[in-house]
């Protein structure tokens, strides 16, 4: 508590609110722009902020990276292009309210529950850095593969319409995931001589076309590019509606937070498994889950927001990066000299102080930002759609060209996108791909870590799966996909049915 105190002393330092508010613009429209990450907005402020002072780049850094992470959730929402990976669940209900011409709506949902969520997360941070340290700290890296692997088998709940689909879907995003350099033989893996695929299929182009160029082909193909999208009008959305949800954002706060101090997971696996705990606790959504139900944004933006406090424990307790954008703000503690590690909270107490303070302030900033500023951003789907096409897939080339600067990208963004038009054809959903192809390469990396370190024991299956958390782990993927089996589902239906009778 103590921490939460001495971070609101940074309220009154001007210079220091100035500094955040600069950066949390920066943040949300680097954070809006399909391709254009905050990973990349705070890897240029390293090199900005060098001569700084470390607290104005604390500043800078916090501002850049609690509005980046909400504004995701404008894209996605707006145009069906989710502005960062952990905004792809946001997409599979606020892009059906801004169809329904309920954008703004949509909009205020997000950013309440993006600052609810940040705030959770800070406050878990400032009280809970070192409980949940020991936690990450005990996980092996068997533990990091069923973590990954329970998210995946989640799938079924994503997938309104058939669990198998989903499940194909995700082992598609899989097969991607694999593509590339051989993480332990150091060989080309799935590659078939094509020497670009050697670095492997980055996130940002594979993203963008599932999402962004599968939705332009999706206009095309129905033919009606002259037709309006409901244009966005300001609506009466009332604060204690809005606040219906604020205990179930409590659940998936915490989720988040635990998520986010894990290193690896991250924004994505965070908000996958909120959304699928919202869909098992919410009884009577405001619509079904995927066609524009409110409590499906509550549940991402809460989760994936609150990741934001829980990445910065085991960065600034173990110097474990807890996503990229800790990552990268791990270099800029290192340029100005600070050493993050066991003994940092007792030794640089007021840079800590000052990462709450950057953070809260910048809470703010996004609730500030998100209700005044976002709305009339939102004007971009009003638009004719024979004219924001051609500007959605400019955006499309852009943003996968600006990942890596390759035209190969721009190629793979279009590839996925004809991939992602067919899937939304045959019925599939594209959310599991997009997980798949993001926590792949953790899933082989932790398994085969895991493989190598019990093949020298003298029972494998025991040095695998013999620990508590394993265990556990384990029991609640399995159960997992077994509830999600079709057959299984209507035995239980049946069952429940009798009972009623």
């Amino acid at each position: 508590m103590s921490a939460i105190i001495a971070s609101l002393s940074f309220f009154t330092d001007l210079r220091f609110v100035f500094l955040c508010g600069l950066g949390s613009i920066a943040g949300l429209f680097v954070g809006s722009i399909p391709g254009l990450s905050v990973s990349m907005a705070t890897a240029l402020l390293v090199s900005i902020t060098y001569s700084w002072s470390a607290h104005d780049a604390l500043a800078t850094v916090m501002g850049v990276y609690v509005v980046g992470v909400f504004s995701g959730a404008l894209s996605a929402i707006l145009i069906n292009i989710p502005g960062a990976p952990s905004s792809v669940v946001t997409t599979l209900d606020g892009y059906p309210l801004a169809k329904r011409g309920e954008a703004y709506k949509a909009l205020k949902y997000a950013t309440v529950y993006s600052f609810i969520g940040s705030v959770f997360g800070l406050v878990a941070l400032a009280l809970l850095a070192q409980p949940i340290t020991s936690i990450a700290l005990k996980f092996q890296p068997m533990d990091y593969f069923l973590l990954a692997l329970f998210g995946l088998a989640t799938v079924g709940g994503l997938t309104t319409k058939s669990f198998s689909k989903g499940l194909i879907s995700a082992l598609f995003g899989l097969f991607f995931a694999m593509i590339g350099m051989d993480s332990v033989l150091g060989t080309p893996r799935l590659t078939f001589g094509i020497r670009d695929l050697n670095a492997g299929i980055s996130n940002v182009p594979a993203l963008v076309g599932l999402f962004g160029f599968a939705e332009v082909l999706s206009v095309i193909f129905d033919g009606h590019l002259d037709a309006e999208v409901n244009s966005i009008t300001r609506q009466v959305v009332k604060i204690k509606d809005i606040l219906k949800g604020f205990w179930h954002s409590m659940y998936y706060s915490a989720i988040g937070t635990v998520v986010g101090a894990l290193p690896g997971a991250g924004g994505p696996v965070a908000a996958f498994l909120a959304y699928t705990q919202a869909k098992n606790i919410v009884k009577k959504p405001s619509r079904p889950f995927g066609e524009g139900a409110v409590e499906g944004i509550v549940a991402s933006e809460s989760a994936n927001n609150a990741c934001i406090g829980g990445a910065l424990i085991p960065m600034l307790t173990l110097a474990i990066p807890g996503d990229a954008v800790t990552a990268i703000i791990l270099s800029v503690f290192y340029v100005h000299g600070l050493q993050p590690g066991p003994m940092f909270l007792k030794t640089s107490a007021d840079s800590f102080h000052a990462i709450l303070g950057g953070g809260f302030i910048g809470c703010v900033f996004l609730l500030l930002l998100g209700l005044l500023v976002a709305p009339h951003l939102s004007k971009i789907i009003a638009v004719p759609k024979n004219i924001l096409m051609p500007i959605v897939t400019l955006l499309c080339v852009i943003g996968a060209y600006a990942c890596n600067n390759r035209l190969f990208d721009v190629g793979l963004m279009f590839f996925f996108g004809v991939l992602g038009f067919l899937m939304r054809c045959r019925g599939y959903s594209v959310a599991p791909m997009t997980l798949a192809i993001v926590l792949g390469n953790m899933m082989d990396s932790n398994f085969r870590r895991a493989v190598s370190l019990a093949v020298s024991a003298d029972n494998v299956l025991l040095a695998l799966f013999g620990r508590p958390i394993t265990m556990v782990l384990l029991v609640l993927t399995v159960f997992s996909i077994v509830t999600n089996i079709p057959a299984v589902k209507r035995a239980w239906a049946r069952r429940k049915a009798e009972k009623r009778q």
